[in-house]
């Protein structure tokens, strides 16, 4: 596909008129589906898709346009261009973007993560032995992910990676789940199976009788997973330099009044994994690592072009949306081993479910316990949790009453398919709280 995008792009750039400035993107994937319902095989099949998107700048208009590549160069040039003449015959009705980005040459790349899958033929075989037994209901994920970007000054990313994710939920008879993920780029079929086992051992908790808290402030135990579904709400309102100039940020009290959350809190921006491409929509390069809150201070945001053209302040070429594409959380001291120990008497997360802000300049998140959380006396698990809704905020959770951060960081990849399968995912350990507000 890289050299489909070569030819497509040196095509179109090469018919470009006196004031044109053009950018296009590829975006892609070669993978295997697979849908499990009552862990047998519902649905299976193979996806070749890619598109091509075009943006073309005219004297201050803007105006783009995408399709979907057949494979063919003679096809897929005709449609560029007639996508080029229709764009050309729109730019000149639009207004004018006062902020526009122009193309510009920062310097090109070329990256590709080869890995090591499941062959599409065996997949299936290897996945199934250890799903018996149980009611599993998940989605499988596996191939080639790719994306690549020119434009008119000269610049040419590519990027390629080989992926795969096992997204599922176990059920027990009365409809309780547990909620797992198992991911990477290169298999291990005896660490599939022992993560399959700790789900499984979890789901065998959840069939005792639940027990059903009141409302209030619990010490509590967030799981690496619960944690990564807090961290995405930074990308909602949060690490963006543009929410912060408008005021509806939830980091707003960090820039204006200087509040702080606890040193044991440290979030960047960090692309030296190569799970996801620096450069942005733009072409443009973002640092392989960037720290946004350093030991609970808040040090940078995510700023892009645009917003860096609008407010008069410095890009570091962040995506238009100024959300986090490569987020890490450091980890801290705790022993993993020993989490249940530590907290003693109060809850263990596994996971979180339907977050939002409740009050966002106020950094306050509202969202239900979900999926293998319990109740823990004494150092150790009795029973399952009924469903309660929290509503805290982050100055608090990840502020004062932030007592440890375990010593691993764990990787839960993006999982999203609805206009191809995403790249990305977040790095983070789990989180013991000295209290966290349960309100229903």
């Amino acid at each position: 596909m890289e050299q489909l995008f070569n030819q497509l792009s040196e095509t179109i750039l090469n018919d470009l008129n006196t004031g044109e400035h053009l950018k296009v993107a590829i975006g892609g994937e070669n993978s295997q589906f697979v849908r499990f319902s009552q862990s047998k095989v519902r649905q299976s099949g193979l996806i070749d898709d890619a598109s091509l998107s075009i943006v073309l700048i005219k004297d201050g208009h803007t105006c783009s346009g995408s399709f979907t590549l057949t494979g063919n160069i003679q096809k897929d040039e005709t449609t560029a261009m007639i996508e080029l003449n229709r764009l050309r015959a729109e730019v000149g009705t639009l207004p004018k973007d006062p902020f526009v980005v122009m193309p510009e040459d920062t310097g090109s790349s070329q990256e590709e993560h080869n890995g090591s899958l499941l062959n599409d033929e065996k997949a299936v075989s290897a996945l199934s032995p250890a799903m018996q037994g149980v009611d599993l209901a998940g989605i499988w994920a596996s191939g080639r992910i790719f994306s690549g970007n020119a434009n008119s000054a000269g610049q040419k990313h590519w990027f390629a990676t080989d992926t795969f994710s096992l997204d599922y939920s176990l059920i027990t008879p009365d409809e309780r789940m547990v909620k797992g993920t198992y991911a990477g780029s290169h298999w291990d079929q005896s660490e599939y199976e022992k993560n399959m086992a700790k789900s499984i051992a979890k789901l065998r908790m959840m069939e005792k009788p639940g027990k059903k808290i009141k409302p209030g402030a619990y010490r509590t135990y967030i799981a690496p997973a619960g944690v990564a579904d807090i961290v995405g709400m930074f990308s909602w309102g949060g690490v963006g330099e543009a929410s912060i100039q408008q005021g509806d940020s939830s980091l707003c009290k960090m820039r204006q009044n200087g509040i702080k959350m606890s040193p044991c809190f440290t979030l960047s921006e960090d692309f030296t994994s190569g799970i996801v491409p620096r450069f942005n929509s733009n072409g443009e390069l973002a640092p392989e690592k960037l720290d946004l809150i350093l030991a609970g201070s808040l040090k940078n945001t995510l700023v892009s072009s645009r917003t860096a053209k609008e407010y008069g302040v410095q890009s570091n070429y962040a995506g238009e949306g100024e959300s986090l594409r490569s987020p890490v959380l450091s980890p801290g001291e705790l022993n993993e081993d020993e989490v249940v120990k530590k907290i003693d008497n109060g809850i263990y997360l596994s996971n979180l479910h339907y977050l939002n802000w409740s009050d966002r300049p106020g950094g306050r998140i509202t969202g239900m316990t979900r999926y293998a959380c319990f109740w823990v006396e004494n150092g150790e698990v009795v029973a399952p949790i009924e469903n309660m809704r929290f509503d805290d905020s982050i100055y608090n959770f990840f502020g004062e009453n932030l007592e440890a951060v375990t010593d691993k960081a764990h990787l839960h990849p993006t999982v999203e398919t609805y206009d191809g399968r995403e790249l990305g995912g977040v790095s983070c350990p789990g989180i013991l709280l000295k209290s966290f507000e349960l309100t229903l």
